[in-house]
Parts: C-alpha cells; sequence; structure tokens
C-alpha cells in the first residue's frame, strides 16, 4: 500500500493489481489507498506479461478466479510481492521472530555473541537501501568492538 500511494506522487493513474479480493495491509495504509482517486485496484489477478519495444507499454493480467485476460497500457511496472527473508541458510543458528527475520538488538547482535545481523533479514518496520546500510554501518561498528574485546581478554 506505502509503495503505491508513494507512487500517485509521480504518476497519473496506479494500478495496483492483487491476486486475492481483499488487503492485508494495516487498515489506516487501506484506507489513504482507497481514497486516493489515482489509485485503480485490480481485484482477484495477477500480471502474466510484460511487454513493449523499446520500453514498457503494457501489461496483461489474468483475472484468478475467471481465466479472463486484459492488457492495462502502463508506463512503469513496480513489482512488490511480498517480504520473504532469505534466512533460511541460517537455520536455527540464532533467533528468529514468528516469520523467519533475524532478531537483533540496537547493536545488531543477535542472540549468539560474535553474530551480527544487517539489512532486509533482520526484524525491522523499514527496509530501505539507506535503513539497511545504517544496520550496516552499526553492525560493523558493534563487530569491531566484539572483536577488540577478545583482543583484551587474551
Amino acid at each position: 500500500m506505502q509503495e503505491s500511494i508513494f507512487l500517485t506522487k509521480f504518476a497519473r493513474k496506479v494500478y495496483l493489481i492483487h491476486r486475492r479480493d481483499r488487503l492485508r495491509a494495516a487498515k489506516i495504509l487501506q484506507e489513504r489507498a482507497f481514497a486516493n482517486n489515482k489509485i485503480e485496484f485490480v481485484w482477484d489477478s495477477v500480471v502474466t506479461r510484460i511487454q513493449g519495444s523499446g520500453g514498457l507499454e503494457k501489461v496483461a493480467v489474468r483475472h484468478v478466479k475467471t481465466g479472463e485476460e486484459k492488457e492495462l497500457a502502463v508506463d512503469g511496472c513496480f513489482i512488490w510481492v511480498g517480504i520473504l527473508p532469505n534466512t533460511g541458510f541460517i537455520g536455527n543458528s540464532v533467533n528468529l521472530d514468528e516469520h523467519g527475520f533475524i532478531i537483533v538488538n540496537n547493536k545488531m547482535e543477535t542472540s549468539v555473541p560474535g553474530v551480527f545481523a544487517a539489512g532486509d533479514g533482520r526484524n525491522t518496520p523499514l527496509r530501505q537501501v539507506a535503513t539497511a546500510v545504517g544496520d550496516a554501518a552499526i553492525a560493523a561498528f558493534s563487530a569491531e568492538h566484539y572483536i577488540e574485546s577478545l583482543k583484551n581478554e587474551i
């Protein structure tokens, strides 16, 4: 929802193509999107093709219940398919939240001493490049201090 609302600052029209017949987003974001006359909802649908020659011209959309296909003339396409953290390689090595995100403190420390996490794989309310870079700076700083503390113990 946030992304669609944001895009209306730059576009005359935003098609929000959603594979279901209702939204799961926070109620306030739903209300803002429904109130925004630049957003047109395309319910129970998925994008099946993105087409154009020399640039994007249209997307093909299939209704998941009827199978009916239609084309929408567009100049841009932003795909947002939800958030699944790429943390499967970690297994049970560190504590994860119920969605699979790595739990860290404000120093980016995980439940395992000396293991730090940053970016979209951690439990953060904002997943953007700017916050991931900030997380990484904090994690690097914290890791350096952790290593220095180990040197002092020797």
